[in-house]
């Protein structure tokens, strides 16, 4: 019998559904277990959870009694362990070239726009609210810039970030995507970013993994 898998998640959590993306596109079952980052001051900073995350960050995936944590490092161990149908190329060069993609995204744009960050921000700076948008809207824009560049015209770049399959680099853009728009950038101002994500989107397995399709999301989500 295989092994149950569970995901800690937070239907919001970027990274959280970076795995989701992964998890679908590889066909897995999952159970999710919320864990709810705003609530009473966030669930993650229950003194149970540090046991299953010394971080205090989502994700987390539990497969059988082993847990695993940092999205990339996850979805790389899904790749590993369910090879088909793989988020990572064959080739080597082109290999670098997807973890180039996501760790822009998820090492670089994501971390200056986290929660940490914004609470951060507000609770031992003062920072109002306006001021914090126009920060998350800064590090998204200068780093989607970046990634514009990368793809626009680039040989490699098929209906995907990487040829005509979706790949890891995928599963980062699309959460990211989705918080430039909850933060009001324009995303017209990088048509390659918003032609993949409409053809990840019209895939069921970026579909199911929206936020607010998760059974943690608010109804008004």
């Amino acid at each position: 019998m295989t092994e149950p898998l569970r995901l800690y998640s937070y239907w919001r959590s970027s990274a959280a559904y970076r795995v989701r993306i992964g998890l679908n596109l590889k066909g897995l079952r999952y159970e999710t277990v919320p864990v709810h980052l705003l609530r009473d001051g966030g669930d993650q900073r229950r003194p149970d959870f540090a046991d299953i995350n010394p971080q205090r960050l989502v994700p987390v995936l539990e497969h059988g009694t082993r847990k695993y944590r940092q999205s990339l490092a996850i979805l790389e161990y899904l790749d590993e362990t369910w090879p088909e149908p793989a988020l990572l190329p064959a080739l080597g060069r082109d290999r670098a070239r997807v973890r180039a993609i996501a760790q822009l995204i998820a090492c670089d744009v994501h971390p200056l726009n986290n929660l940490r960050v914004l609470r951060y921000l507000e609770g031992e700076w003062g920072v109002p609210q306006a001021e914090r948008d126009e920060w998350v809207r800064h590090w998204i824009v200068e780093g989607f810039g970046a990634l514009e560049a990368t793809l626009d015209d680039h040989p490699a770049t098929g209906e995907f970030c990487e040829g005509d399959s979706p790949s890891l680099a995928d599963c980062c853009l699309i959460p990211q995507i989705y918080n430039a728009r909850r933060f009001g950038v324009d995303m017209q101002r990088f048509p390659t970013l918003s032609r993949i994500e409409k053809a990840c989107l019209a895939l069921p397995a970026f579909d199911a993994a929206r936020p607010e399709r998760q059974p943690d999301a608010p109804a008004s989500a």
